[in-house]
């Protein structure tokens, strides 16, 4: 068992956090290029919400959701 948990450290380490320890290597050399990727995130999160928020718009213009009281009186 202590293999197995040793191999699954080792992947998490040795593979899967590569691109984290790019992007610390990235910011150390680079501060422009570092936040010109953060911004490029906070963009796409932005995005993403302003389009579930139309999404979410568009179901309650369509009247499509069931509003109708059934679980709690005080709802």
């Amino acid at each position: 068992m202590k293999d197995f948990f040793n191999g699954i450290g080792d992947l998490f380490v040795n593979v899967l956090f590569l691109p984290f320890d790019a992007l610390r290597e990235l910011e150390l050399s680079s501060w422009w290029l570092a936040n010109i990727f953060s911004w490029l995130f906070i963009i796409i999160g932005i995005v993403a919400f302003v389009y579930w928020m139309l999404q979410l718009k568009g179901y309650n213009d369509n009247n499509e959701e069931d509003k109708s009281i059934s679980s709690h009186s005080y709802l």
